[in-house]
């Protein structure tokens, strides 16, 4: 195994990453009730610039999709120019960083949305414990399905989005298609029970998808739009019988817009839906010709792996950045890892649990 893999440069597009260790998106909740990014949030990417890239938590297209307390958002003046607070400070370090577009979709409350219920492909309601609102937490809602008008409003929220990143100085965008939130929604059966032309068959539940895909990439070019997905995740309460069929179709299709990568969430760590063998970078290496992200639970030794084998480029690490934001450097010179078990800070506000992290000394 070559011990270097993980820190040679390649090239993502027109950008050359200086290593192949990426910031995974992680919400941190720090963005406040206004969800306007600010210069905590600033600090605590340029904290973290010395990976090859750097991928922005989840941020909301619009109000509708909202279903996180303090998450940023992209869909107004103010929120752009907070942002452009972020990619100035880390325009510097010459890390590219591409915002990740999100709407909750049903993973989401009415007390987010004035008293409505929350949107969804289909009126199915997730089976979990409870959704932390601004009111406390609450019992999750059975969301209502949106209608095909409000389908193509959502899109084009989706591609005002694209351009207010592009003002905001981002170097590309991210279409957020996993962890069972709109797009994932949409995409896997059990949550889609449409019988209009976004639903049934597998053309159907990839349409909403693919027009997200197509009304991103009137505003960037492909090759600075990366899309995620997570085909064994069971978070949100995902996974059907038929995740197999899907994902090889929605990663055949995805394969023929020549995007910037694509970012697969293959690893078990978020938890697996038990649908079947689980799916793996090296089944879809075959069938997706461009740059993959892996991504979950990864460590040094296995994203080397991984990259040797030559069925990932690049790999994004999410927890140990929280807690190391000298990550690739740790990793480069073998040094200790901090823990990123405790979660109690993970998304409170202020700086303790986000930027009083020290680097290696």
């Amino acid at each position: 195994m070559k011990t270097n893999s993980l820190f040679q440069s390649i090239s993502l597009g027109k950008f050359d990453l200086k290593n192949r260790i990426v910031m995974a998106p992680m919400t941190r909740g720090r963005a406040g009730s206004n969800r306007i990014p600010n210069d905590l949030m600033a600090q605590y990417y340029h904290q973290r610039s010395s990976a090859g890239l750097l991928i922005t938590e989840a941020t909301v297209v619009s109000e509708q999709g909202i279903g996180w307390i303090d998450s940023p958002g992209i869909y107004t003046r103010e929120m752009v120019e907070g942002w452009r607070k972020v990619t100035k400070k880390i325009q510097p370090t010459g890390t590219p960083v591409f915002l990740q577009l999100w709407h909750c979709g049903r993973v989401s409350h009415s007390d987010f949305h004035n008293g409505k219920p929350p949107v969804s492909a289909s009126a199915i309601k997730l089976n979990g414990d409870y959704i932390h609102t601004p009111l406390g937490k609450k019992s999750y809602e059975t969301p209502r399905a949106l209608s095909v008008d409000e389908i193509k409003a959502t899109i084009n929220d989706y591609r005002k989005a694209a351009v207010n990143a592009k003002e905001a100085g981002f170097s590309g965008v991210e279409v957020h298609g996993a962890n069972g939130y709109l797009v994932n929604q949409f995409l896997d059966s059990k949550t889609n029970h449409r019988d209009d032309q976004y639903g049934g068959s597998l053309e159907n539940r990839f349409r909403f998808f693919k027009e997200v895909l197509k009304a991103v990439l009137e505003v960037w070019p492909s090759n600075q739009v990366g899309a995620r997905i997570s085909p064994n995740g069971v978070f949100n309460d995902m996974g059907s019988d038929d995740f197999r069929e899907t994902y090889l179709y929605v990663v055949e299709e995805l394969n023929k817009f020549n995007l910037g990568y694509l970012h697969i969430m293959d690893g078990l760590a978020f938890g697996f839906h038990d649908k079947g063998e689980p799916m793996t970078l090296a089944e879809f290496r075959p069938v997706y010709q461009g740059i993959i992200i892996g991504n979950c639970g990864y460590t040094k030794k296995s994203a080397q792996e991984r990259i040797d084998e030559g069925n990932a480029d690049l790999i994004a690490f999410g927890r140990p950045f929280i807690t190391n934001p000298d990550l690739p450097e740790r990793f480069k010179n073998n040094w200790p890892l901090c823990p990123a078990e405790d979660m109690t800070l993970w998304y409170s506000p202020g700086a303790k649990g986000y930027t009083d992290y020290s680097p290696f000394k």
